[in-house]
């Protein structure tokens, strides 16, 4: 009989270099936003990958970087987390850029670790050729050996088979963690948060990304629709304006984009009611950070904030 082989991977690299698409594509859903912008993902993300021999539970974190706040300071907590239990780790570098300094600083968390490591070479659809990558995986062997080096492409799916090939062939014999009906650990009303947040992000292209935080108050499921009433917190009253819009026109494009995906998401009509508070210097406020983690979203306290009107969407 074939033995059943099972383990956690951590999926690890600078920011913006593919983690959180690789994730969805190993899962083949959406469980974590995807944009253009450094710092999307700031929490761990899992996801389970069924397959007859094999389970493997992927933990995606946020991009590593130097952090100077102690909001970013939580964020690689949340990649040390990571680390620990995990039989494997998966570097994810963007191949289309040269070896940097944040290159080096990735190697040297993936050297002290101190774990088998595979290096996955990403946006190989973005290269004339693959023999482009032959200068850069070597630059990479001169410092690291990793247990694979595979070049792949997390937005077409190239290669992506052959790493999950390599990844069940690489992890240890073992039990099934989840039931095989187990996607991720992220609570429905975190996933809608996220989903608030990544229109945000894509429509407003300005410092709000790093300045805005979601916190979903309430998640009410109806027989035939779910309440969502969320918080978007912002840090000056300029970037609430720049959030709301002329006469509320940003918010209820964010709004309804994010309606929209949530019905798709959950298969049901979605009721979304959203405020807009400002929250000075949030990211700089533990007790404000403890409040709104994910773990247990038990709603922030908001005594300095300015409401700011509710967008409906019915």
């Amino acid at each position: 009989m074939t033995e059943f082989h099972s383990g956690f991977v951590s999926i690890l690299g600078r920011p913006n270099a593919g983690k959180s698409t690789l994730l969805n594509r190993l899962v083949g859903q959406k469980i974590a936003i995807v944009t253009d912008k450094p710092q999307t993902t700031r929490n761990r993300i899992q996801g389970v990958v069924n397959r007859p021999g094999a389970q493997i539970v992927l933990l995606d974190t946020p991009g590593l970087h130097k952090p100077d706040s102690k909001f970013n300071q939580k964020m690689m907590a949340e990649v040390r987390e990571a680390l620990q239990g995990c039989d494997l780790l998966l570097l994810v570098v963007d191949a289309t850029l040269s070896f940097g300094a944040g290159d080096a600083h990735a190697l040297e968390v993936v050297r002290q670790a101190g774990l088998p490591a595979f290096l996955l070479l990403n946006k190989i659809d973005k290269l004339p050729s693959k023999a482009a990558l032959l200068p850069l995986i070597e630059t990479y062997r001169e410092q690291h050996r990793f247990a694979e080096v595979l070049p792949i492409s997390a937005a077409t799916g190239d290669g992506v088979d052959l790493l999950l090939e390599r990844l069940e062939a690489a992890l240890p014999a073992g039990p099934r963690y989840f039931p095989p009906d187990h996607v991720t650990d992220q609570p429905a009303r975190f996933l809608a948060s996220e989903i608030i947040r990544e229109k945000i992000i894509v429509l407003t292209r300005q410092e709000l990304p790093y300045a805005s935080m979601v916190l979903v108050d309430s998640f009410e499921e109806t027989p035939n629709l779910l309440r969502i009433h969320a918080t978007v917190f912002v840090e000056r009253p300029g970037q609430k304006a720049i959030l709301i819009g002329a006469r509320g026109e940003m918010m209820k494009k964010i709004a309804t984009q994010s309606r929209e995906e949530l019905e798709k998401r959950f298969g049901a009509r979605v009721f979304l009611e959203v405020f807009v508070k400002v929250r000075a210097h949030w990211r700089e406020n533990q007790h404000f950070l403890r409040a709104v983690d994910w773990r247990t979203m038990i709603g922030a306290e908001t005594e300095e904030s300015e409401e700011g009107p509710k967008v409906l969407e019915p």
